[in-house]
């Protein structure tokens, strides 16, 4: 069974659009925290090294379940994505 990161890169990861939007997030010095909403995952920037991913279910009555989550270094991250891309063809920087 594939580990979080694995599902967040397949499920996110989808179009070189969406690895420029998480690659910029990821890397910008101009946003220190935040959060990247993806089509399921949330990238959750908690300074400029340390980001927690997670699926993020909300449901009709609008209350949201964090079924499970995952700490990683951005060094680690961008690493990470950009292998991801590579495989998918696309243009990594």
């Amino acid at each position: 069974m594939p580990n979080l990161i694995e599902k967040f890169l397949n499920d996110e990861i989808s179009s070189q659009e969406f690895y420029n939007s998480i690659y910029d997030f990821v890397t910008s010095f101009h946003i220190r925290n935040g959060e990247f909403e993806g089509n399921y995952y949330v990238i959750k920037k908690m300074d400029r090294d340390n980001f927690i991913i997670f699926p993020e279910n909300i449901f009709p009555d609008l209350h949201r379940e964090i079924p499970n989550c995952t700490s990683v270094f951005s060094q680690n991250l961008i690493l990470l994505i950009n292998e991801f891309a590579k495989k998918r063809g696309f243009d990594t920087r």
